[in-house]
């Protein structure tokens, strides 16, 4: 079974300094079938003005995913981390029993495009944490997020698995199989690519369950989709 999420169809709020695309439910943005999918509760893209950014607040319980496309993100946390995240890397924090933090665009005449992601965690009360990597950029299938840090890959507390998968172009024929009782979600993120036949371009979601796998071929030079492996 499958649900194909538009990208048109997303959730929008358009601030002036922030301009975002909500896959599920999020802020002033609330439709009850999109409250998430398996483990994850948000997918929200990004734009965000130069110099311009969010002040410090609170988490809990919540494990957050930032990964920058264009630009640089400016971070500073109440575990005293102070760090630049700049395009092409994933930044990861466990807020746990609780965490404040501030994200920023530090550049003076570029704007900032990310992707933001909210995982549920599998573990409760666990310290918070943060962590950020550059991953080398070879084409194929990388493994990003998993439970048990697996082939140099960032920890999440949850029994979940992220690729970033990066396509030549006009590639065929390129299979990824589902375990029993496993979810997939995909996420455009560059180009398009067809995942058995369905079109799938940036800003699309798909939500896939109770199949035995999937089939994906790229349309385009550089296309890139997130791949989410679920409980």
């Amino acid at each position: 079974m499958r649900h194909f999420r538009p990208a048109a169809e997303r959730g929008h709020a358009n601030h002036g300094w922030l301009d975002s695309y909500h896959s599920f439910s999020f802020a002033d943005y609330y439709d009850p079938q999109y409250m998430g999918f398996s483990a994850l509760r948000v997918i929200n893209e990004d734009r965000i003005a130069a110099g311009a950014g969010f002040p410090t607040h609170p988490h809990q319980e919540m494990e957050i995913l930032t990964y920058v496309l264009d630009g640089a993100v400016a971070h500073k946390d109440s575990m005293g981390n102070v760090a630049t995240v700049t395009a092409g890397e994933f930044q990861i924090m466990s807020a746990g029993t609780g965490i404040t933090h501030s994200e920023f665009n530090p550049l003076p005449d570029q704007a900032l495009h990310l992707y933001q992601i909210w995982i549920l965690p599998g573990t409760a009360k666990v310290s918070p944490r943060y962590a950020q990597q550059r991953f080398a950029e070879p084409r194929g299938r990388q493994l990003i997020l998993s439970p048990d840090a697996e082939a140099g890959s960032l920890l999440v507390y949850q029994d979940m698995r992220l690729w970033r998968w990066a396509f030549e172009p006009r590639e065929h024929g390129q299979s990824f199989p589902l375990t029993h009782g496993r979810h997939l979600w995909l996420q455009g993120v560059r180009g398009q690519v067809m995942v058995d036949g369905q079109l799938l371009a940036a800003g699309d979601g798909l939500a896939i369950w109770d199949e035995p796998e999937i089939l994906i071929e790229s349309l385009d030079l550089d296309a890139e989709i997130l791949l989410f492996d679920l409980p």
